[in-house]
């Protein structure tokens, strides 16, 4: 068998659980994928799978990698709590942290892919005192990894939009200049005028062509309503499926049955999307009434070590798992949809390409020592191998402790 076109094959893994199999990789691109053969020779690198389970990279979609104290001395928790608190707080401190560095978003870059993430939508901080300067790092950290994580960035308001003059500018220029997204923030309770916000922004992905990202922590008939409102303004635009994001959508899970099946069967149907960081103490999003309604949607860890939570270690699958078993998850073929949302479906919310262990697909290979991917969910089961963009992860290099 010729393995002459490959420059690295993974050897003997079960992709997906499935049999053993050999990937075979030229460049970044995945070429093959064949019966496993013992005795074969070539002069690719070749890295022994021993039989390991395979899965694709996996997708963080709802990520701050501009703000985390990780690689910091502990910080204590402090300021006052509620996201007008944490706001404040963050003001106060970031500066004194270095929030936005390069080094600080490249050390949760590499904390992302020494876990097995190769792709990540990041909210980055725009507003009067950083203004587009977050970006940059974010992507001056991504460029440091050589391509190994693919990275989209939204450029988030987390401050406001209209309460602060000249952040709906700024949000402009942002897109102006290659922002794949731009952000919303509780348009009610964080502007009071909801309106008002959702104008500008739809405004803004109408001359720029950008996605939209908006967090919407506002519960009950207030979130609701507002889902409605952003609905109401993407059939108005004739937006295309997958350009729109609700990030947590709490009032998905607080109405009742019937209201949140209108939710969702709109929101299917106009293809817009939702993200979740798989709270705790609260209800998750309805995994098969999201898929019956064509909802997709994503995981993603948040926030990791910052200013609003000493909580949370960039480890995507332990949200995938915190998820599910807050959720009640318990039947194979939902625990394996839930690998599969991680992974292979994730992939939209940052790149159109195919994102999955067949050939063509960039070279995003994770390999964990455990029976099959619904074992790898309950147990966590830490990453043996990385493979992104083709090239073998040095895992060791990565395993810095958090404060250093």
């Amino acid at each position: 068998m010729a393995h002459d076109d490959a420059t690295l094959i993974i050897r003997d893994v079960r992709p997906w659980g499935g049999d053993p199999s050999d990937v075979g990789v030229a460049g970044d691109r995945i070429v093959w994928v064949r019966p496993t053969q013992d005795g074969t020779t070539t002069e690719a690198e070749v890295v022994d799978g021993r039989g390991l389970l395979a899965l694709p990279g996996l997708v963080n979609t709802h990520a701050h990698a501009d703000k985390s104290w990780w690689g910091l001395p502990w910080q204590s928790y402090g300021g006052e709590g509620g996201t007008q608190g944490r706001i404040a707080h963050e003001r106060a401190r970031r500066d004194e942290l270095g929030i936005p560095s390069a080094p600080v978003a490249e050390r949760v870059l590499r904390e992302y892919l020494r876990t097995g993430t190769t792709r990540v939508r990041t909210h980055v901080d725009v507003d009067l005192g950083v203004g587009l300067r977050g970006i940059d790092a974010v992507r001056e950290a991504a460029a440091a990894l050589d391509g190994a994580i693919e990275l989209t960035v939204v450029a988030f308001p987390q401050d406001g939009v209209l309460r602060r003059p000249g952040v709906l500018e700024l949000l402009d220029r942002a897109a102006a200049a290659g922002a794949e997204h731009v952000g919303g923030l509780d348009p009610a309770l964080i502007d009071r005028d909801p309106v008002g916000q959702l104008d500008g922004l739809f405004r803004i992905a109408a001359e720029h062509g950008c996605g939209l990202d908006i967090h919407l922590h506002e519960p009950g008939d207030l979130g609701a309503f507002e889902i409605e409102l952003i609905l109401d303004r993407v059939e108005r635009d004739g937006i295309a499926p997958g350009k729109v994001n609700v990030a947590h959508g709490f009032a998905v899970v607080d109405v009742d049955a019937a209201r949140r099946r209108d939710l969702l069967d709109r929101m299917g149907a106009l293809g817009v999307t939702m993200t979740t960081v798989a709270p705790v103490r609260m209800r998750q999003l309805p995994l098969a009434e999201m898929d019956a309604t064509g909802v997709r949607f994503g995981f993603g860890t948040d926030g990791i070590r910052d200013l609003w939570s000493p909580y949370g270690d960039g480890d995507l699958l332990g949200i995938a798992w915190q998820y599910a078993r807050a959720g009640g998850v318990v039947r194979d073929e939902d625990l394996r949809r839930v690998v599969e949302i991680a992974t292979r479906d994730g992939a939209p919310f940052v790149t159109d390409e195919v994102h999955d262990l067949v050939p063509g697909a960039r070279a995003d290979v994770v390999l964990l020592d455990a029976e099959n991917p619904m074992d790898a969910l309950v147990r966590r089961v830490p990453r043996a191998v990385v493979v992104a963009g083709g090239r073998v992860v040095d895992l060791a290099a990565l395993a810095a402790r958090p404060w250093e």
